[in-house]
């Protein structure tokens, strides 16, 4: 089996849709209206209990999962994004024990979204600090092998 990716069940798709595309600069594959694909494997839908022949209830906020997105220049980012009225954060941008940086945002469906530096970038920061390959290894948690093939 493998994955194909994530189905965000919405109530409106144009406002969705604009949204991943406008705020997040995702980019469009396919719409078909009530259905849209994103290049990263995202997809929206609504109207969903007409395909699985049943009401669903969706729970705005629920807060059960999240959409992880990488960028570079997350502070630019996040000052991007602060700057737009239609999003909301969850959190300003916090940098955890392993150095990683990132912020969390809501969709329009309430959605949580984190938008982060990637590890590699983490990696390559505390390269270009001069500590040891063993060093980011304990602080990162990512393999030794890994870090040497961004010291290459």
């Amino acid at each position: 089996m493998k994955f194909g990716g994530v189905l965000l069940i919405v109530e409106d798709i144009a406002i969705a849709t604009k949204y991943y595309q406008e705020v997040l600069e995702q980019q469009v594959t396919m719409d078909l209206g009530e259905h849209v694909s994103f290049e990263n494997g995202l997809a929206l839908q609504t109207n969903y209990g007409s395909i699985v022949g049943k009401e669903l209830t969706t729970t705005p906020g629920a807060n059960t999962f999240q959409l992880y997105f990488e960028v570079e220049g997350i502070q630019t980012w996040a000052e991007r994004l602060a700057e737009n009225s239609e999003v909301t954060f969850l959190h300003s941008i916090k940098e955890y024990p392993w150095g990683q940086r990132s912020f969390r945002i809501y969709d329009p469906s309430q959605n949580i979204i984190e938008i982060a530096e990637s590890m590699a970038e983490v990696i390559g920061n505390l390269i270009e600090k001069g500590l040891s390959t063993e060093a980011i290894a304990k602080q990162t948690m990512c393999p030794v092998d890994y870090i040497e093939t961004l010291r290459d």
